[in-house]
């Protein structure tokens, strides 16, 4: 069993990927609901929560972790693989570098929560690409909220949408990293607000492709090529947001 986590229903974008990489092995999506959001919290909240989520996880006998989310990425993900050296535990991170290469120094506008923005693993993998693109960190406190309660595509996201991007409205990004596993679901309302044609980037897929990798490496994959299965649970216990879940799973 594969375990894919996250503060809510956000890592479903990461799940999808999986599940298309994957189809024949077994996830369980777990939804922190309960310590929603991870992104305004400090770092050392966000690796005690994350910490006792695994270890609860891996109990129930989950035998690779995937961090669907950049911000418990960014806190946790390094502490954890030291106390578990045998556990797959694979994160994500912002998909700078293929944005930095769209185009022959490109500009590019990263969107994420303000604590993945602060973090010295995001301000270490921006100094990458700092000489071959134009990076403009965009914090996006509350959009991360607003996902997690259905608007993925309405007046409300909207109006937030155009409060936020209000600033570059007229500048020709060429590239938009979606830094937070929830944004992907908002997509279209966010390429609205975007100048045309603004590749817009995740992590998700290349995450899908390193825990493939991972647990073919450790020997962990069924062989299976369909059947598999995904269950979802989440910290409140709140049926809701497992049906919300199910759903993001199943849309394009």
């Amino acid at each position: 069993m594969i375990a894919v986590t996250d503060s809510g229903v956000g890592g479903v974008s990461v799940l999808r990927e999986l599940v298309r990489l994957l189809p024949g092995e077994d996830f369980w999506y777990f939804g922190d609901t309960a310590n929603a959001p991870y992104g305004t919290k400090t770092r050392e909240e966000v690796l005690a929560i994350v910490t006792e989520n695994v270890r609860m996880m891996l109990f129930c006998g989950a035998e690779a972790i995937v961090l669907a989310c950049n911000t418990a990425t960014g806190a946790a993900a390094a502490a954890l693989r030291e106390t578990y050296p045998d556990v797959p535990i694979i994160g994500i991170e912002p998909a700078l570098k293929p944005a930095a290469m769209v185009s022959p120094h490109p500009r590019v506008l990263s969107m994420a929560t303000p604590l993945t923005l602060r973090q010295e693993k995001y301000a270490a993998l921006e100094a990458r690409f700092a000489e071959t693109a134009d990076i403009v960190d965009l914090p996006c406190p509350g959009l991360m909220e607003l996902i997690e309660a259905g608007h993925l595509d309405d007046a409300l996201l909207d109006a937030y949408l155009d409060e936020l991007l209000a600033p570059y409205r007229d500048v020709p990004f060429d590239a938009c990293v979606l830094g937070c596993t929830h944004y992907p679901h908002a997509w279209r309302a966010i390429a609205r607000h975007l100048s045309a044609g603004c590749v817009i980037l995740d992590g998700g897929e290349g995450t899908a492709r390193e825990t493939a990798r991972r647990l073919a490496a450790a020997g962990l994959l069924s062989g299976r090529t369909a059947g598999g299965t995904v269950r979802f649970s989440n910290s409140r216990g709140d049926e809701a947001t497992d049906r919300l879940a199910r759903q993001l799973l199943e849309q394009e």
